[in-house]
């Protein structure tokens, strides 16, 4: 089976990696007695680098494989699907 890859993977692992870093330091922070301001700041960077990848992931999912799934439409069923993609967007 060959790998299910996209193009903004890279990116994704990129980010994900990031926020592995910031939440080692969270838990260094933690085991060293550092502010709890200090801690939820770098709790925060990290929370905000996965839920910016998963939504890369999401995104890019809809934008090709469902396209992929629903194959060709009419006008109307594609202005549906592209609506739905688009509200995604607002999640």
């Amino acid at each position: 089976m060959e790998p299910h890859r996209h193009e903004t993977h890279p990116d994704i692992v990129k980010r994900l990696k990031r926020a592995d870093g910031h939440l080692r330091s969270v838990i260094e922070m933690i085991e060293t007695g550092r502010p709890c301001l200090d801690i939820a700041q770098q709790l925060h960077a990290v929370e905000k680098a996965i839920a910016q990848a998963k939504k890369t992931l999401i995104q890019d999912h809809l934008d090709h494989c469902l396209d992929d799934a629903v194959g060709m439409l009419d006008q109307d069923r594609r202005a549906t699907i592209d609506e739905f993609k688009a509200i995604t967007k607002y999640l």
